[in-house]
């Protein structure tokens, strides 16, 4: 991606910030993180490696790519690479410029109900990275290839359960 073009792309979010803060505009959590946060280690419909890849790909779509992914989207040379930080650093000097304009921005942010959702967001995704982990972890544990278990996962194909490889999602 160039830089030049992330800019131009993120600058529309990054000057209307000022409306998180007033509570007028809203992350939506994701209802798969919504679900991990009431119940992150869930065991139900567990018990196909096709199911737990299902659940994991669903997390990514909402996260990212898990930790043990390679980036997706960043540039390939150096000079891409730092085009694109270059572009990241412009937008959040343009978010934080623009939310410096707000006197008393903590206490509208708490009286508006803005704090609130960050935290009930911020939650969402701790439980949703949970939940992520643990059904990696149940992959691993039922011998399941990658995405239901971690890439560097290689199941065991000679470990069978009931004359099939879990292996297979």
């Amino acid at each position: 991606m160039d830089g030049a073009g992330q800019f131009g792309r993120g600058f529309g979010g990054a000057a209307t910030a000022p409306l998180d803060d007033f509570n007028l505009r809203r992350e939506t959590i994701p209802t798969v993180l919504l679900q991990a946060r009431n119940n992150p280690y869930d065991m139900r419909n567990l018990g196909r490696c096709s199911t737990i890849a299902r659940e994991v790909a669903r997390l990514d779509d909402a996260l990212g790519p898990d930790t043990d992914e390679p980036p997706q989207g960043q540039g390939t040379t150096r000079s891409e690479q730092m085009a694109d930080a270059g572009a990241d650093l412009a937008l959040d000097m343009v978010r934080d410029g623009v939310r410096d304009f707000i006197p008393g921005r903590s206490w509208i942010r708490r009286l508006s109900g803005a704090e609130q959702h960050s935290r009930e967001v911020q939650a969402s995704i701790q439980a949703g990275l949970m939940r992520r982990s643990f059904l990696k972890g149940m992959g691993m544990q039922q011998n399941c290839a990658p995405p239901a278990a971690p890439r560097w996962f290689r199941p065991d194909t000679r470990r069978l359960t009931h004359g099939v490889s879990r292996g297979d999602p």
